[in-house]
């Protein structure tokens, strides 16, 4: 089989001894009929290139080598076919195939999966009109370029404009046409620089999205800002990658975000002239005016049909006048024509006539006044549940919301609600991005949040945030005791008449649903915390807690928590105190940041003292003695071990003079008492086992087999770390599953048995491998020194 860096080679000889024979037309000519700049087109015909250029490229080159052949009257010199239908478009098509399984083969050869090539652009915008000038200064972006007509450095843009003046469409648009130019794949993040909430997308969170999407384990990334933008730029390294950086605040917010490496390109949209990223990092800076007349016209003549605006020609320069040629202006008076196709369209400009001096306002730069008058027109259309639903809407805290929680907004049935929504969507107030989720433009939101303002009674809009608050309240809450059953619960108050929360049954919907709604969840948090619903707030971040701990999102884990610290002092609620700082200090202790944690947890056992609550006193000695073994002091975490399993004993608590005696087992283990620790741990398994905690029962079988190999009975260790590694999978802990394979591993080298060893740290280095995680590196210097002795 040809490879397909050969076929390319052969199309790319073709294409240019195609050219020869239709008389040599310049690179100035090809490049206007293809759209791409000289140097582009050189490095196509001079085979100068990794993968196949897009189809279009192609096609228009041989249409404009076959015009220019004909207007110079050597058709007859062309030997090379022709026919784009019959001999290019397959030639192509088997290119193009080669191509897609040449990475399939390459992972097969070599046994694992390469780099995630990420493909995050959103759709290109529908009936794109206009912006010639523009989309040529953006071509230019890429002339500076290598030999392959590659970019030679990092290209950054920054794109600026009013609200509405169509940045993010035309940033999409030319993203789509340059994509084949970046085969390592292209970021978007919307960093919602002017959300009307003021829930800007901070750099951390952007960069973990991203470094998400390159396939970065979250246990990999690190909780300073700083190491999370140096593993982002290593990642981007040697890639040829285009990142879209979407509604930027300042200059502040985009530089964490830029990449170090050549070959990649930034494109930054902003209403801010990001002045500071022109003058410090070199931007070019590209400047959207309004719309020409003749490029609203096209706009129009795309959207409604030429056939109605040529019909009502007065009528179409009345409304392109009237809406100041702002794109989304324009776009949103031909969606109503569209939709409302009975609509004469000198009805609608009459309408605008009508408002005429308020539109004036949309070349402000105001967001929540420029646009609020041209919304109005497809507001004022619906019916009116479907008009107090988008109100609402604007109450919420966002990003996006599903069917039920909009429900729980309303106070309505979800089958009432339903229908609204459909109607929403289709006035194109909001966007169900994925199926059953939906969210608003920022623009939009801000124009909801006015409505509700200005409409609805204050004690309605409150009433309306209480509802949806307890929708995540009640539904994480439910969800957060199927993922840790053992966990002591806190008491919630009755949810509101008309909530409607989410019930899952069983710990995969409960996984299932803290995914979709993690970022609704983290935003919730801090939304309820702002509006003064102060016990939502602290509770919400408990409910959280055990999805991010899973999930080893600390990061976000100890924002929340510092949230809910703050709003429990607010509620002067000693017990709530006490469930925030001790959060807040397990987050802490997961960051490494070991001082804080325990200074939390201190704040957490004063309080729990002064209730006099003996189990949650026992609770916070045993993350006493955690936060001491993972800071490598056995011996201080001993005492609070002790102490949490008087307490727990006390109590009756049976999952926690289990969970206590694991703790103590670990301690004797790392302090060279192993006959404690086996004893330890074998009552912790065995009141596990009664309690069916398959998870507390690794974690025993773990610590006996620990303590069983230093004492030298290596046949009972190999046992319980095999007992351990059953439970680690059963629960799909991968990286505790590489764990107890790695301590499997140490117990048959210790008795000799290296192939037993090797094949066992093997399969620990894979997981580990997969996870890229740090363990990788010392488990492949374990392999390698046994390898030598052999």
């Amino acid at each position: 089989m040809t490879a397909p860096a050969e076929l390319l080679q052969e199309l790319c000889r073709d294409l240019r001894k195609l050219r020869t024979q239709a008389g040599g037309p310049s690179l100035r000519v090809l490049s206007t009929r293809v759209g791409l700049g000289k140097t582009q087109v050189s490095a196509i015909l001079g085979g100068r290139v990794r993968r196949p250029p897009d189809w279009d490229v192609i096609k228009n080159l041989i249409e404009c080598v076959q015009q220019y052949a004909n207007d110079h009257n050597r058709q007859g010199e062309l030997s090379i076919r022709t026919g784009i239908i019959e001999h290019w478009r397959p030639r192509y098509a088997l290119l193009e195939h080669a191509f897609r399984q040449a990475p399939r083969r390459a992972s097969s050869a070599e046994g694992r999966t390469g780099p995630r090539v990420p493909r995050q652009l959103p759709a290109p915008p529908p009936a794109f009109a206009g912006r010639i000038d523009e989309l040529a200064r953006l071509d230019t972006l890429l002339t500076s370029s290598t030999e392959d007509g590659q970019p030679a450095a990092v290209v950054i843009s920054a794109m600026s404009g009013t609200a509405g003046i169509g940045k993010t469409a035309l940033a999409v648009h030319w993203a789509h046409r340059v994509r084949a130019r970046f085969p390592d794949g292209q970021l978007y993040a919307n960093l919602r620089g002017f959300d009307p909430a003021g829930a800007v997308l901070e750099p951390a969170a952007a960069v973990r999205g991203f470094l998400d999407a390159l396939g970065v384990p979250p246990q990999r990334i690190p909780a300073d800002l700083d190491a999370q933008t140096a593993l982002y730029r290593s990642a981007l390294a040697d890639r040829r990658m285009l990142v879209v950086l979407d509604n930027a605040r300042d200059a502040t917010q985009v530089r964490p975000l830029l990449p170090g490496a050549p070959g990649c390109l930034v494109l930054v949209t902003s209403r801010n002239q990001l002045s500071g990223l022109i003058a410090v990092d070199g931007a070019r800076p590209l400047l959207l005016d309004l719309l020409s007349t003749a490029e609203a016209q096209e706009l129009l003549d795309r959207r409604i049909g030429s056939d109605r605006t040529t019909a009502e020609p007065q009528a179409v320069r009345e409304i392109i006048t009237r809406c100041a040629r702002l794109p989304l202006a324009l776009a949103i008076v031909a969606a109503r024509a569209a939709t409302h196709r009975q609509f004469a369209l000198h009805a609608l400009a009459t309408e605008l006539r009508d408002v005429g001096d308020r539109l004036g306002a949309l070349t402000g730069d105001d967001p929540r006044s420029d646009l609020r008058t041209v919304f109005s027109w497809s507001y004022q259309v619906l019916c009116p549940p479907a008009a107090r639903l988008f109100r609402l809407l604007g109450l919420h805290p966002g990003p996006d919301l599903s069917a039920r929680a909009a429900a729980s907004l309303t106070g309505l049935p979800l089958s009432q609600v339903r229908p609204m929504l459909t109607e929403l969507t289709q006035a194109n107030l909001l966007a169900e991005h994925t199926p059953g989720r939906y969210a608003l433009h920022d623009l939009l939101r801000a124009y909801a949040t006015h409505l509700a303002d200005t409409t609805d009674p204050a004690e309605q809009r409150h009433a309306a945030t209480h509802r949806v608050l307890d929708h995540y309240l009640h539904t994480a809450f439910t969800a957060s005791q199927l993922l840790t059953p053992a966990r002591s619960p806190i008491t919630l108050t009755t949810h509101r008449p008309g909530t409607t929360p989410e019930h899952a049954t069983d710990r995969q919907q409960a996984l299932v649903w803290f995914a979709a709604e993690h970022a609704v969840l983290l935003a919730t948090v801090q939304h309820a915390a702002a509006t003064g619903f102060d016990a939502h707030a602290w509770q919400l971040a408990w409910a959280l807690a055990p999805h991010l701990d899973w999930h080893g999102s600390f990061p976000d884990l100890a924002a929340i928590g510092r949230a809910a610290v703050a709003a429990a002092h607010r509620l002067a609620d000693p017990a709530a105190q006490a469930r925030a700082h001790y959060l807040l200090a397990g987050a802490y202790a997961e960051l490494g940041q070991f001082d804080d944690a325990h200074t939390h947890l201190q704040h957490a056992l004063d309080q729990k003292n002064q209730l006099g609550d003996p189990t949650r006193q026992a609770a916070i000695h045993e993350q006493f003695a955690w936060t001491a073994l993972r800071r490598g002091r056995p011996a201080e975490a001993l005492p609070h071990a002790q102490q949490s399993l008087e307490l727990f004993q006390a109590t009756g608590h049976r999952h926690g003079q289990a969970y206590a005696l694991n703790v103590i087992g670990w301690c004797h283990a790392l302090l060279g008492n192993h006959q404690q620790a086996v004893s330890c741990c074998q009552q912790a398994r065995t009141q596990l086992q009664e309690l069916n905690d398959r998870k507390g029962q690794a974690t025993s079988w773990n610590g006996l087999g620990l303590a069983q190999h230093h004492l030298g009975h290596h046949a009972d260790a190999i046992a319980s770390y095999h007992h351990a590694l059953h439970l680690a999978r059963d629960q799909g802990d991968r990286y505790y599953e590489a764990w107890t394979l790695t301590h499997l591993g140490d117990a048959h080298h210790t008795t000799g048995n290296h192939h037993a060893a090797r094949d066992t740290w093997r399969q620990a280095l894979t997981i580990l491998e997969d996870l890229d995680h740090p363990d990788a590196e010392r488990l492949s210097a374990k392999l390698t020194a046994l390898d030598s002795q052999q």
